[in-house]
């Protein structure tokens, strides 16, 4: 057994230098270094640089997304404000149309009128004219109706062989008997 216990000794003094620096160890941390630089280097250029691109690419997105929205909104104020001052135009106008509307219905109305009165004036001195023909003509009537009763009276007076001055006496009381009046009316 002194041999498997003087190899394992002696294997252990071959150990005393296991962390001394030498040039392997040096040139082994070295080479890890540099592979795990280089691996950075690639996957920084494979894959972190491709995600922040992608990062990089939504922060602008979501940048431009509140800068259309923000936009978008200032244009609907915008409307909305052009939009009420229409609204505020459109009852104007209705008003002035209105107002307008009841000024022509004012003056057709006053017009209507007018001519209204016109008319019922112009009916009247017709009907005025009417009554005054047949006024006339009842008054030439009547005095035909006297000539006729004087005739026959005329007739009878000169049957009776009276004279002429008896008989311009009984045609004046006649006439003053019925008088001027009784036509008139």
């Amino acid at each position: 057994m002194n041999t498997g216990i003087g190899m394992l000794l002696s294997n252990t003094a071959g150990y005393e230098r296991l962390f001394d620096l030498d040039f392997q160890l040096l040139s082994d941390s070295l080479l890890t270094i540099i592979a795990v630089f280089v691996l950075f280097l690639i996957l920084s250029y494979n894959l972190f640089n491709p995600a922040r691109k992608i990062l990089e690419d939504r922060k602008n997105k979501i940048q431009n997304d509140i800068a259309t929205a923000q936009n978008d909104k200032d244009a609907a104020l915008a409307m909305k404000e052009e939009y009420e001052g229409k609204l505020k135009d459109v009852d104007k106008e209705v008003e002035q149309i209105l107002s307008e509307a009841r000024k022509k219905a004012m003056d057709n109305e006053n017009k209507i009128i007018a001519e209204a009165r016109k008319e019922a004036a112009a009916i009247i001195e017709r009907a005025n004219v009417e009554a005054q023909l047949e006024k006339q003509k009842v008054v030439d009537e009547v005095k035909q109706e006297m000539v006729a009763i004087a005739s026959l009276m005329a007739g009878k007076v000169v049957s009776a062989n009276i004279d002429t001055e008896i008989q311009d006496s009984l045609i004046n009381e006649t006439l003053k008997e019925i008088g001027d009046s009784t036509w008139l009316s």
